[in-house]
């Protein structure tokens, strides 16, 4: 410090020496420093791209229209659900009341516009239970259940065209278990939908009772005609896959109303039967 004050100028010329020393060790600093600059500057570019297109496909999606990667990499949209909605608005009566899986309700009561049996706000375990129940039990017995809610319209969604796996078909169990959950529903036993060995199927080795409910026969109805993949059998379900076990049969109490055009969502209108349903 006594050298800065009484010789400020040597002082100054000693550091700037120093420096321009200090500065010739380092002849490409500043092609370094672009360098360092350019790649955070891709790098943070990169980024907020892959954040835009992570927040479009993965977050903002809408749930009711799907897309899919074709073999050729083109991007498939499967916008069944407004279609079906959009017939149900325009093709039944304004006072129709549509029977489905509660995870649909909220969609049918907005876009739709009609009045659902159960919805994703339904607290009656009883109430549930009775959809439930409708499902997996063989038609007759749906029927009367059906006729007891006062339906008009059923609405199920398959995926076995399409490759949909969130379908009514996988959500199945939970139909069963909570249809069995109640006194109206002892006669339904998760046991009775597994195969001889234990497992859920859909093929021929499935129950009797699967066979022979409801749901199965919604969404597979006139499926059994379908080649669904090149080198398949006929009613080849793409998300189970398996062939399914029961193909030829037709419909007792309902009759189909609507099947969107990738099969997704299935309409079926409930026959007005005289002197069924009324006991």
């Amino acid at each position: 410090s006594n050298s800065k004050s009484l010789f400020p100028k040597q002082w100054y010329q000693r550091r700037v020496r120093g420096s321009k020393k200090k500065a010739s060790d380092y002849p490409i600093k500043s092609e370094i420093a672009t360098v360092i600059v350019t790649v955070v500057t891709l790098f943070l570019t990169t980024f907020v791209f892959h954040c835009t297109w992570v927040t479009s496909e993965a977050y903002s999606s809408p749930s009711i229209v799907l897309a899919a990667r074709g073999h050729d990499g083109n991007r498939i949209i499967f916008d069944d659900f407004r279609e079906s909605y959009n017939w149900l608005k325009f093709n039944t009566p304004e006072n129709a009341k549509v029977m489905s899986w509660w995870d649909y309700g909220y969609q049918l009561t907005a876009m739709a516009n009609r009045t659902i049996i159960v919805d994703n706000n339904t607290w009656n375990n009883t109430h549930i239970s009775r959809v439930g129940q409708a499902m997996a039990s063989p038609e007759d017995h749906s029927y009367t259940i059906m006729k007891e809610l006062d339906v008009d319209y059923v609405l199920v969604i398959f995926g076995g065209m399409s490759g949909y796996s969130s379908d009514d078909i996988n959500k199945f169990l939970w139909m069963i278990r909570i249809g069995g959950s109640t006194p109206e529903g002892e006669h339904i036993k998760e046991s009775d939908y597994y195969s001889s060995t234990g497992e859920y199927k859909v093929d021929k080795d499935a129950s009797k009772a699967m066979h022979d409910s409801l749901m199965y026969k919604m969404c597979y109805y006139r499926f059994g005609e379908i080649m669904t993949e090149q080198g398949k059998p006929t009613g080849y379900d793409r998300v189970r896959n398996q062939e399914i076990g029961n193909k030829d049969f037709e419909l007792d109490v309902l009759e189909e109303a609507f099947t969107s055009e990738h099969w997704i969502v299935r309409i079926y209108k409930v026959k007005d039967l005289a002197n069924r349903g009324t006991t």
